[in-house]
């Protein structure tokens, strides 16, 4: 489990407190949130593009360049390529004096195969630009920076997913004090619930093809393992905690029925509540494929075909920050949520390296909407969904002003970040 190297560097960089007084900081909230609203029309625009253009992880160049364009028009200065990804991106925001301390407003804009935005990203990557143009018009006024990072390949679906997971790898968070974004949801809600740590393999058997009615016997059926694989891990499911999650697809499973298929392979993610458990279930499951292609006669070769994803550990200060900004917009905000099921996030890996958060925000009046839906997609395209995105916007940028304008709310998040990794290391 991931540690921050950056203990003490939030304190270190918050000890010169801003210029502007703590009286001033509802007149900073409100301009901020004027500007979102001057802005509403080109963000909504940019969120109904994407919204009908769904690009896939590491394929959203024209989300990408949507996104980074509305910023660049600004006058900030946008990095394309962060991280050695085409399609993320870095903008630096900065104020008086030294660039710490500095926030980082995360954005998101891939889509799923098939469905499109059916987790409504369009909704989140125009929220963290929109709170950046506004933070853009104070930041002059203020000590420390802002980076709106252009996460890509958030959803597992692609290969190589996970693009916080290499910003993280590479470095990025290293200069980073606190990490906030919004996601759509079915119901308003910052809670402390945390999500599932998940990673994802692939599992390809090599047979011998023949033919299937005149010589069956002289081939080795490659679908006859990866049916193996999934019968014994739907077995295995009985026999994990209840929090554990295993679920795949076919990739591959022959060319014809009349050929015994000499290749087939399964996609696997698999997830738990933690990653230590989840170890032990990842090699539950690789024993599954191996038991299959010793069974079948196959030869078995298996891949990670993504990193794995760490659950998320939010932040309490920060969920208490933004819960009264949102709160302060008019919105019913929960602190604990009607639905139990959790997924997996590439945030979990940003959390457990700086102070996090991420904010819910309902797109839909049933809370009992599935996500990764038609539903969903069609809510994220809708007039909540916009609205919903215009209050993200307004809310992360009126978090990003409490922490840049009073040091003590940065400090205490990384005391309690730092109790939080503690509390991780004694239940292992």
């Amino acid at each position: 489990m991931g540690v921050s190297q950056n203990a003490g560097v939030a304190e270190r960089h918050c000890r010169v407190p801003s210029k502007v007084m703590a009286d001033d900081v509802q007149q900073l909230k409100h301009r901020v949130c004027e500007a979102v609203e001057r802005r509403a029309s080109e963000l909504i625009e940019t969120s109904n593009w994407i919204h009908a253009h769904p690009e896939i992880g590491h394929q959203e160049v024209e989300a990408a360049r949507r996104l980074s364009g509305l910023l660049q028009s600004a006058g900030i200065p946008v990095e394309m390529g962060t991280a050695g990804m085409a399609t993320a991106f870095k903008a630096e925001l900065g104020g008086q004096g030294a660039d710490r301390p500095r926030v980082a407003i995360l954005a998101e804009y891939d889509a799923l195969p098939g469905l499109g935005h059916g987790c409504g990203q369009n909704l989140i990557g125009t929220s963290a630009v929109g709170a950046g143009l506004a933070l853009s018009e104070v930041l002059p006024e203020l000590q420390g920076s802002i980076w709106v990072l252009g996460t890509p390949a958030e959803e597992s679906a692609a290969p190589n997913s996970g693009g916080k997971v290499h910003m993280v790898n590479a470095g990025v968070f290293s200069d980073v004090d606190a990490a906030i974004m919004f996601h759509p949801g079915t119901e308003t809600a910052v809670t402390l619930d945390r999500s599932l740590a998940a990673r994802g393999f692939e599992f390809y058997f090599h047979g011998k093809a023949a033919h299937a009615a005149g010589a069956p016997e002289d081939g080795i059926n490659a679908l006859d393992a990866v049916v193996q694989l999934y019968n014994a891990v739907s077995m295995l499911r009985q026999q994990v905690r209840s929090d554990v999650r295993i679920h795949g697809i076919i990739l591959s499973g022959g060319a014809a029925a009349n050929i015994i298929p000499d290749y087939a392979a399964i996609r696997y993610r698999t997830r738990a509540d933690d990653s230590e458990y989840l170890s032990e279930v990842v090699e539950r499951v690789i024993a599954c494929a191996e038991g299959a292609a010793k069974a079948t006669g196959c030869r078995l070769e298996w891949s990670e075909y993504m990193p794995g994803y760490e659950n998320t550990m939010p932040n309490k200060v920060l969920l208490d920050l933004v819960s009264d900004n949102l709160r302060t917009l008019g919105l019913t905000v929960n602190n604990e949520r009607r639905r139990s099921g959790r997924g997996s996030t590439d945030f979990g890996n940003v959390s457990r390296r700086v102070p996090g958060i991420e904010a819910r925000i309902a797109i839909t009046d049933h809370w009992d909407m599935p996500g990764h839906s038609i539903e969903f997609r069609d809510a994220a395209g809708s007039d909540h969904g916009r609205q919903a995105m215009i209050f993200a916007a307004k809310s992360l940028a009126m978090t990003a002003v409490d922490l840049l304008v009073d040091p003590e709310h940065l400090k205490r998040a990384r005391v309690a970040f730092d109790d939080d990794v503690k509390r991780a290391k004694r239940t292992r």
